[in-house]
Formats: structure tokens, C-alpha cells, sequence
């Protein structure tokens, strides 16, 4: 059986650090081949995804509409916000009806962690018109603070955390999207290069399911692994942030998974955010 070395790209945070340490700890049969864990922010990871540097990585579900050329999705691996997800906070005050919050933030400039974001697609589905200023998404609150932005787009752990720094939710749009579709909102997914032999490609989509299967019957290992990315959280937070993100869903899409990518990128293809046709490919 051929072996092969991986670039494997993933996010500094909890739920991905715990996805992945059954394989970075070597807890689990990874068939010869050899991974090099690459830890970058989600919107670096999106960017050398599209010049098809990484063979393996976590990305965007946004990006992925950029990228259906070069890779397939895994099956296993999803980051889905079902009825929570990215959300908007401010140091103001903001309006409580939605219809106030949309034209609320119109008027403001909006700090972003990329624009091949799933939460800056939400974003735009749900307020097509805003003015946005890129932030590394662990900068975004000092962002605001400072005066660069009048509103913060939080993703990874500072969806629990954004109160302790002083601030107040304007809108969760993952639970904005559940309320007007009845589905998750899917942020993030796993991706493999197109050009890897398709036997590999199945191969490595195993050892991935089996990495996060073996997280979740070693919870409390996974967890004090993940614990150096935490940022703030204790470890009950920690736990509380992966439940959020590491679960059936990422074991595997399931049809409501699939059926939820579909209409999100299908409603940002016809209102012309990005590519209208993308054809979703899975390692099956």
C-alpha cells in the first residue's frame, strides 16, 4: 500500500485541535501515511487552499465555492452551527428587533476575520449593503475597542467569551439562519486535493473520521490536548465550545449536513455573492 507525507492545514482553536490529536498524538493506525499539522488562522488556510498548497485542510464553506476544482469535501470533519454561530457584537447599545439590527448596521463598519468566511457570507446574506474592515479574527475585539470598528464578527471561541470582554450580542446569525431555514449553518468543512489517488483520498477521509471518533470516547484527553489553543477558556469552557462544533454532524455531514451547504451557498449564488453553480464533490 502506498504511503504519502500531507501537508494537513487546521485551525488554532479548540474543536480542531481536538479533531485532530488522536492523529497528531498518534492514537490511532494512520496506515503509513504521515501528516505535518500546519496551524493557521481560518482565513490563511482559505487563501493557500485557493493556490492548492495544502493537500488536506480545514476551510471555509464560503471558500469551498472558489475551490470545488481543486479539492473534494470530506465527509467528516463539518463545523456546523445548528441555531448558534457567528455573532455580531458591539460596546453600544444594540436595537432588539431584527429588522432594526439590519438597518443598524448599514450605518457601521464591521471588523471581519476574511471575506472567504462563512460568517462574512452570513453576514451578507442576512445584510447584503455593510462596510467591513478585515481583523484577524483573534484581533477583533481589541479591533473594536480601539476604534477601528464599530462592530465585531466573532467566530471560534469568542462566541462564548465576547460578554466577558465587555460586550453586547446585536445578532447570533447562525441562530438567524436556523429561524429562516430550519437548518444548520454550515461554517467550516475538511477538504482533500483532487490530484491525491482516490483509494488515498478514502483512506485518509477514515483516518479522519477515526481521529474524532476517538476524541469524542477520550473527551477528557482530547479536551486538556486542546487546552493550549483555549484562549481564555477554562477547561469547562473548552468543553462547552467543542460540544458546540465537534459532534454528529462532523463524524459525518449526514443528508440534512449536505442539504445545508446546498442552500447556503445556493442562496449566495443567486444573489450573486459567489459563483452561481457549485458542484458539491464528497470522498465517498
Amino acid at each position: 500500500m502506498r504511503s504519502m507525507d500531507f501537508l494537513l492545514g487546521h485551525s488554532p482553536d479548540p474543536d480542531d485541535a481536538f479533531m485532530f490529536y488522536a492523529m497528531a498524538e498518534h492514537k490511532i493506525d494512520t496506515r503509513g501515511h504521515r501528516f505535518e499539522h500546519i496551524l493557521q488562522d481560518i482565513e490563511t488556510l482559505n487563501q493557500r487552499a485557493l493556490r492548492g498548497e495544502l493537500h488536506i485542510s480545514a476551510v471555509s464553506i464560503h471558500a469551498y465555492a472558489y475551490l470545488a476544482d481543486k479539492y473534494s469535501l470530506l465527509p467528516c470533519g463539518a463545523s456546523m452551527g445548528d441555531g448558534y454561530g457567528p455573532m455580531l457584537v458591539t460596546l453600544d447599545e444594540p436595537p432588539s428587533e431584527l429588522g432594526g439590527v439590519r438597518k443598524w448596521l448599514e450605518s457601521k463598519t464591521i471588523a471581519i476575520p476574511g471575506l472567504k468566511t462563512s460568517a462574512y457570507l452570513a453576514l451578507r446574506l442576512f445584510a447584503p449593503e455593510v462596510q467591513t474592515v478585515t481583523i484577524r479574527f483573534d484581533e477583533i475585539f481589541d479591533s473594536v475597542k480601539a476604534g477601528q470598528a464599530d462592530v465585531g464578527l466573532i467566530i471560534h471561541e469568542g462566541q462564548i467569551t465576547y460578554a466577558a470582554q465587555g460586550f453586547k450580542l446585536a445578532l447570533d446569525l447562525g441562530l438567524w439562519w436556523k429561524s429562516v431555514t430550519g437548518l444548520p449553518l454550515p461554517l467550516g468543512g475538511n477538504v482533500i486535493r483532487k490530484d491525491i489517488p482516490r483509494n488515498i483520498q478514502k483512506e485518509v477521509s477514515e483516518i479522519l473520521k477515526e481521529s474524532i471518533e476517538y476524541g469524542l470516547k477520550h473527551r477528557k484527553a482530547g479536551i486538556e490536548h486542546s487546552m493550549p489553543l483555549a484562549r481564555g477558556l477554562d477547561q469547562e469552557g473548552a468543553d462547552r465550545f467543542i460540544g458546540m462544533y465537534v459532534n454528529d454532524f462532523t463524524i459525518d455531514y449526514g443528508s440534512k449536513g449536505r442539504n445545508a451547504i446546498r442552500e447556503f451557498l445556493g442562496w449566495a449564488g443567486r444573489r450573486g455573492l459567489i459563483p452561481e453553480k457549485v458542484d458539491l464533490e464528497f470522498v465517498e
